[in-house]
């Protein structure tokens, strides 16, 4: 069952498109990055594969988002709207996941231990920007402090896997891919098993928070 809902925050009202599951065990949010919204398709893959196996999922859109805004507001609103929306993510009662995709992985990694959330969730976490990687943000990832996981494309401008620091989170490459998860059609692998390396590493992942 899929229902959306406007969550006001003090960065103006978000909205949460919830994708339950009938036994749900976990709460997974995940927001967007800065350039796109919530139809990304790792954002999308993940909404559909999760629930069968016990996982709410719940797509967040900042308020700028919502507003039909084009350019992201800073980091702080960021981290604002994502406070602003966790009471309403938190309400069934089960652990919350804070997870999100580059912009959205670095909010989700700056709030994670003020919020309680059970875990993070990075998917193509911007380490830094393109051809700058003296611009590191591995502080942020690494200063998580709860169980973190990041699917990273083996191909990603804002960092390869490679680029990572060592730290007590996990990664997971997806082979070949860009920022968006993209694969190009002279690689090894299509874009259908892109995807499903994404939606599986979550899968096994969350198994082990509970």
């Amino acid at each position: 069952m899929t229902t959306s809902k406007i969550v006001g925050t003090d960065a103006g009202d978000a909205r949460v498109t919830w994708h339950e599951a009938e036994k749900a065990r976990l709460v997974l949010a995940v927001g967007h990055g800065a350039g796109g919204g919530i139809e990304a398709r790792d954002l999308r893959a993940i909404a559909a594969a999760l629930p069968e196996h016990g996982v709410t999922v719940a797509l967040v859109e900042q308020p700028w988002r919502v507003a039909g805004k084009k350019v992201a507001p800073a980091p702080k609103t960021l981290d604002t709207g994502w406070r602003g929306v966790w009471p309403a993510l938190a309400a069934p009662g089960l652990p919350v996941v804070s997870g999100g995709r580059s912009a959205g992985a670095r909010v989700a990694c700056r709030t994670a231990t003020e919020l309680g959330a059970a875990g993070v969730l990075a998917l193509s976490f911007p380490l830094h920007p393109p051809g700058s990687p003296e611009k590191s943000r591995a502080a942020e990832l690494l200063g998580a402090g709860v169980p973190t996981l990041v699917v990273q494309g083996g191909n990603d401008p804002f960092g390869k896997p490679a680029e990572f620091p060592d730290g007590d989170y996990e990664l997971v490459e997806v082979p070949h891919g860009d920022h968006g998860f993209a694969v190009p059609k002279r690689a090894d692998i299509g874009q259908e098993r892109a995807v499903t390396i994404i939606t599986d590493a979550v899968t096994a992942w969350l198994t082990t928070l509970g």
